[in-house]
């Protein structure tokens, strides 16, 4: 998959996981790698740059299979930004959702 579309989304990917519970960032990676092949060293960044935007909280976690796990929780702000980036990604997907039928149809023809 284009390295380009990849880190336009990653974000959103990141923000939407974390809205319906809150994760780890290994988790986050196995989540979004279910879906298309992302390198782990790229969510880490992310998460570090949202979490000092405001956009998550976050905690520790006592584990069992190793140092205590960092817990990302979306904020108030964080939810805000996510509703606005979807929103955003909908009408952006739409619109090149049209455009490659408008010209596949006409290579049809």
């Amino acid at each position: 998959m284009n390295v380009q579309f990849k880190k336009g989304v990653l974000e959103l990917c990141v923000l939407v996981l974390t809205a319906s519970k809150d994760r780890y960032g290994y988790e986050l990676v196995q989540s979004i790698s279910e879906k298309f092949a992302i390198a782990e060293g790229t969510v880490y960044p992310l998460l570090r740059r949202l979490t000092l935007e405001g956009y998550f909280t976050t905690y520790l976690v006592e584990s069992t299979e190793g140092p205590p796990r960092k817990y990302y929780k979306l904020s108030q702000q964080g939810q805000a930004y996510m509703d606005q980036l979807v929103s955003d990604w909908s009408t952006f997907s739409e619109g090149v959702n049209q455009i490659i039928e408008e010209g596949l149809n006409h290579v049809k023809k």
